[in-house]
């Protein structure tokens, strides 16, 4: 085989292999974590304020799972009040496998039935309403 052959052999894979590279980009899923993330963006001092409330509380958040149902304890302060709660697992590699789940207590306990799609790492993030006061949580979590 000359040079000649041997160039265009060359010049002939690479560019088949930049085609097969563009191909497999335009097909690629990508997920944003949330579609009005510039909107979230700028409200984001108050999670950052309602982080800081929790985290001045008696005791912290306690997320157990146990017979494929989330137990969410909140602190002792909650147990008495009403509370309005939102809890997001949050499943980073795939968006179809995010749960959030709205509920109300008056018992400081939230539980949240979790399925077998939902096994693997997930990000935990409750917001939560009580006595007026907004909070917020986020916990990593692997589900069995």
């Amino acid at each position: 085989m000359s040079w000649g052959y041997k160039i265009v052999l060359v010049f002939v894979v690479f560019v088949s292999g930049i085609l097969f590279m563009v191909y497999r980009s335009f097909n690629h899923n990508i997920d944003l974590v949330t579609t009005n993330y510039y909107e979230e963006e700028l409200q984001y001092q108050d999670v950052i304020d309602a982080m800081e409330r929790a985290n001045g509380l008696s005791s912290k958040l306690k997320c157990v799972v146990n017979n494929d149902t989330l137990r969410v304890a909140l602190p002792a302060e909650m147990k008495q009040q009403p509370v309005k709660a939102t809890i997001w697992l949050y499943f980073i590699a795939d968006k179809k496998r995010d749960i959030r789940q709205e509920m109300t207590t008056n018992d400081g306990s939230l539980q949240l039935p979790l399925t077998s799609l939902n096994k693997g790492m997930h990000d935990v993030k409750i917001d939560w309403q009580a006595g007026g006061k907004h909070y917020y949580f986020e916990q990593k979590l692997f589900i069995q």
